[in-house]
C-alpha cells in the first residue's frame, strides 16, 4: 500500500490536464509584443525630427516622440555599455531638434525675439559698456585687407568649436571609469540640455552679433551697440575652412536666437562638477577649459556675459534639485528595467 500512496500523493501535485501550448507561448508573445512596441517608439522618435517641417502635427507632440526614443531603446535592448551610448545619442538627437525647432518659422521667431534686456544687463555688468565691446576693442585686430588673426583668436575659436566634446566626453569618462555613477551623471547633464532648450522655445533672445545686425525687433527698440560687435567665430571659420565653411556651419547651426541661457557654459560647468565627484584632475582640466570657453564666448560675440551667468544659474538649480528628483528617477529606472525584463523573458 505504501508505494501506490506515494505515487498518488506525487500525482496529486501535477497539473491535470497538462498545460496547453498557449500557456507556454503567452510569455513569449508578450515579450515579442513589448519589444516590437519599444522598437516602434524608437523608430517614431528618430523620424519625428526629420518630418517636423513636413507634417502639421504640433511641434510639442513631435518633440515628445523624439524624447521617448531613448526610453524605448532601453526596453528594446538589454542593458550594456553600447546601449547606454546609443540612448545618449538618441537623447541628443531629440535635443538638437528641440534646439532647432523654434527657428523653423524664422519670421515668427524674429517677431518674438528679445534684444534689449541682455544689453541692459551687460551694460550694468560692464560698468556702462558691453564686456564684448571692451574685449574686442582691446584684443581684436584688423588690417587693410580685413581681420588679422593671431594665436589668441585661433585658440579661442577652437575652444568654442571643441565644446561639443566636453559634456559628452566627460560622460564617456564616467561611463568607462565609474559606470555606477553614469545614470545620475547622464540624467543631470541632459536635464540641463533639455531645460535650457525650453527657454529657446518660450524666450528667444538675441546674442550680441545678432543685436548688432538687427538693431531692433518688432515692437522693441534695442539700445544701440557701438561700435558694432563682430561675429569673430564666423569670420575665422570662413577664412580657415574656405568653401567648406557654409556646409559645415549648416550642420551645427540652426537657431541664431538660442542664446539665453548659454548651454555651452552651463553644460561645461555641469561636466566639471560631475567630474569633481570622481577625480580632481579631470575636474580641474574641464574647469580650466570652462573658464577659457566663457571668455571666448563673450570675446567672440557669441554670448553676453549675462547669458553665461544664466547658464551657471541653470546648472546650480539642476544640481540643487537633483537629490529631490532622485526617488522619481529611481522609480522611472525601475519601471523601465521591469519592462526590459519582460521584453527579454527574464520576468
Amino acid at each position: 500500500m505504501r508505494g501506490p500512496l506515494v505515487r498518488g500523493r506525487a500525482d496529486s501535485k501535477r497539473a491535470w490536464p497538462p498545460p496547453g501550448p498557449d500557456v507556454y507561448c503567452a510569455p513569449v508573445r508578450r515579450a515579442s509584443a513589448i519589444r516590437a512596441t519599444a522598437w516602434s517608439v524608437v523608430a517614431i522618435g528618430v523620424a519625428a525630427p526629420l518630418v517636423r517641417k513636413r507634417v502639421r502635427t504640433p511641434a510639442i507632440i513631435l518633440q515628445g516622440a523624439a524624447f521617448a526614443a531613448p526610453l524605448g531603446l532601453c526596453v528594446a535592448l538589454r542593458r550594456s555599455r553600447a546601449r547606454d551610448v546609443a540612448a545618449c545619442c538618441l537623447q541628443m538627437w531629440a535635443y538638437v531638434a528641440a534646439y532647432k525647432s523654434p527657428h523653423d518659422d524664422a519670421a515668427e521667431q524674429a517677431a518674438r525675439v528679445r534684444i534689449a534686456y541682455p544689453i541692459v544687463a551687460d551694460r550694468v555688468l560692464g560698468l556702462g559698456e558691453l564686456p564684448t565691446v571692451r574685449l574686442q576693442r582691446a584684443l581684436a585686430r584688423s588690417g587693410p585687407d580685413g581681420p588679422v588673426w593671431r594665436a589668441l583668436d585661433a585658440t579661442l575659436v577652437w575652444a568654442h568649436w571643441a565644446w561639443f566634446m566636453v559634456p559628452h566626453g566627460s560622460l564617456a569618462f564616467i561611463l568607462v571609469r565609474h559606470p555606477d555613477r553614469f545614470p545620475r551623471a547622464a540624467a543631470i547633464t541632459y536635464a540641463v540640455f533639455d531645460v535650457g532648450a525650453m527657454f529657446y522655445w518660450v524666450l528667444p533672445t538675441a546674442p550680441p552679433w545678432y543685436a548688432a545686425l538687427s538693431g531692433a525687433s518688432e515692437g522693441e527698440q534695442a539700445p544701440a551697440i557701438k561700435p558694432a560687435v563682430r561675429r569673430m567665430m564666423v569670420e575665422y571659420g570662413e577664412t580657415f575652412w574656405g568653401d567648406g565653411w557654409g556646409p559645415l556651419y549648416s550642420v551645427f547651426g540652426g537657431n541664431p536666437l538660442a542664446a539665453m541661457p548659454s548651454l555651452h557654459f552651463a553644460t561645461s560647468v555641469t561636466a566639471s562638477l560631475l567630474l569633481a565627484e570622481v577625480g580632481m584632475v579631470p575636474s580641474a582640466l574641464v574647469g580650466a577649459y570652462t573658464l577659457v570657453l566663457g571668455f571666448a564666448l563673450v570675446y567672440l560675440g557669441e554670448h553676453y556675459l549675462v547669458d553665461l551667468l544664466a547658464g551657471a544659474a541653470l546648472t546650480a538649480v539642476a544640481w540643487r534639485l537633483a537629490p529631490g528628483f532622485a526617488p522619481l528617477a529611481a522609480r522611472v529606472r525601475s519601471g523601465v528595467a521591469a519592462l526590459e525584463s519582460m521584453a527579454h523573458g527574464t520576468a
